[in-house]
């Protein structure tokens, strides 16, 4: 896996989240099949998912949405190799949206009383240029919190409206 810090600022530039609602503070590493991020907003108490004081386990989801999103504008255009640099890619990132979640298991109830950051991965295992199957973790500093497989479906013909 490179190892390969951006940060937020890259990160909102590359996904269509903004402000409070990109939820990834930066990027520790990735390649051409997975990606590791980390995130403290989950302990922020102006978090957008917070409901009545709460941010619950399955928030987690969304966490991961953006790691995967997140991989694809780094992988976008490049050749697949690990020497492909993210900020040369040819061409933008297809959106996309996700389509279907199996075998999510939640280990605990809440995001907002976990101590420290959380680590999002996420891992493609399948897909071509119109979809793609991740498997995802939501960790903590010391357990997994989170975790199963996404499939999303990429907009390669410009028509969805994000």
């Amino acid at each position: 896996m490179r190892v390969e810090r951006l940060d937020r600022n890259w990160i909102m530039a590359h996904i269509p989240h903004q402000g409070r609602m990109c939820l990834l503070d930066d990027v520790i590493g990735w390649d051409a099949e997975r990606i590791s991020c980390s995130s403290a907003s989950h302990a922020d108490a102006a978090n957008p998912l917070r409901a009545h004081g709460r941010l619950g386990i399955l928030c987690g989801i969304e966490y991961a949405a953006q790691a995967m999103a997140v991989h694809g504008a780094l992988t976008a255009g490049a050749s697949g190799t690990e020497g492909s640099m993210p900020h040369a890619a040819a061409r933008a990132p297809a959106a996309g949206f996700l389509a279907a979640l199996r075998g999510v298991t939640a280990h605990v109830a809440r995001l907002d009383d976990v101590p420290g950051p959380l680590t999002v991965t996420a891992a493609r295992i399948a897909g071509d240029h119109a979809s793609a199957l991740y498997d995802f973790e939501v960790r903590s500093t010391v357990r997994c919190l989170l975790d199963g497989r996404a499939t999303v479906v990429l907009d390669t013909n410009g028509r969805l409206r994000i």
